[in-house]
């Protein structure tokens, strides 16, 4: 079998090419390409130097030349690639319209040409909008209420699109927040991680009241490859971690993590139309079996740890990203820019 993994030199998408190439979802060897853009979030490093049964394509999932090229002979497709940092499509949303729904529409008029037969397609709770109670369902209405939100929302559309038109097979599925190691900086818990690890404040949005379910990427990944062998043809399928937690909540454990103390927070403006509260039923997936098995204590410690042991990793991409602009930042830091 052969997979195409697009955005496969990303947080996510990397931990799944690694645990494919590892054998960790069953027997067999399956060879994987990854197709990566190398945006600021890809990291090359994220994956094996080399191994036999990995190919890198350098490029962009819009280039509708190169994936007509690049589609034929592989067996499977799972779409991982997006613009994914809700703060950044706020300031400005248009490669967020451009790669993660024109690109999702490019990788599947490419494997419907190519006779593709599977595609997952990766995408988000945050399609949902914001729930005060409950838990949302797969039937639950799309209500994005961000740029990002939006644009993946319009990537599901466009999906069920062509498993209606054209007969494709490929399901949805739409994951919690994930954490985990290899994730930049710029997300929640390595940003705060990374900031505590060098004695530097964390900032927290309005009062920290907003809530987020926190999936680990391994479970998510497994949950990911348990819907291409298992999902149904233009299924949407929800994965869910059951920790739910204030953003207050959850940096008061990363400070004690870090071994700081509570003059490290600062409260900052909040968001534009930020979402309060997000909350999936996963019942669906775990009638395929699935559940999560990372316990939110012992994979958010490690979390910590693999970042304390990797400064090397993080610190370049930091000090990149530090570069930038921020609504809590206006003005990026003299000494590292």
């Amino acid at each position: 079998m052969r997979i195409l993994v697009t955005g496969g030199a990303g947080f996510i998408g990397s931990h799944y090419v690694r645990s494919l190439l590892s054998g960790a979802y069953g027997p067999g060897e399956p060879a994987v390409t990854v197709l990566d853009k190398l945006t600021y979030a890809g990291n090359r490093d994220n994956l094996p130097a080399r191994h036999e049964r990995l190919d890198f394509v350098h490029g962009d999932i819009c280039d509708r030349k190169l994936l007509t090229g690049l589609l034929p002979g592989h067996d499977a497709v799972v779409h991982f690639a997006a613009e994914s940092h809700v703060d950044r499509s706020v300031d400005g949303g248009a490669d967020f319209v451009r790669t993660n729904a024109g690109g999702t529409q490019s990788v599947l008029e490419a494997a419907v040409r190519a006779g593709t037969a599977r595609v997952v397609h990766v995408s988000t709770d945050e399609v949902y909008g914001s729930i005060s109670e409950g838990s949302w369902t797969e039937q639950s209405p799309l209500l994005p209420n961000s740029p990002y939100a939006a644009s993946k929302a319009s990537s599901d559309l466009i999906a069920r699109s062509y498993w209606r038109t054209h007969g494709l097979d490929v399901s949805i599925t739409r994951c919690t927040n994930n954490y985990g190691p290899h994730q930049h900086p710029e997300k929640l818990i390595p940003r705060f991680v990374t900031n505590l690890l060098e004695g530097e404040p964390v900032p927290v949005y309005g009062d920290g009241s907003n809530r987020r379910e926190w999936l680990h990427v391994e479970d998510h990944c497994r949950a990911v490859h348990l819907v291409l062998t298992r999902g149904g043809a233009g299924e949407i399928y929800n994965v869910g971690g059951g920790n739910e937690l204030t953003n207050l909540d959850l940096t008061e454990r990363l400070v004690k993590l870090c071994g700081a103390d509570a003059s490290a927070v600062r409260y900052v403006a909040d968001r534009k139309g930020h979402d309060l509260r997000y909350s999936l039923s996963d019942r669906k997936i775990r009638e395929l079996g699935y559940e999560p098995r990372v316990p939110f204590d012992d994979g958010l410690a490690a979390t910590v740890a693999w970042y304390r042991d990797n400064p090397g990793w993080w610190k370049p991409t930091k000090d990149q990203e530090a570069c930038s602009p921020r609504p809590d930042r206006p003005h990026p830091p003299r000494d590292r820019c």
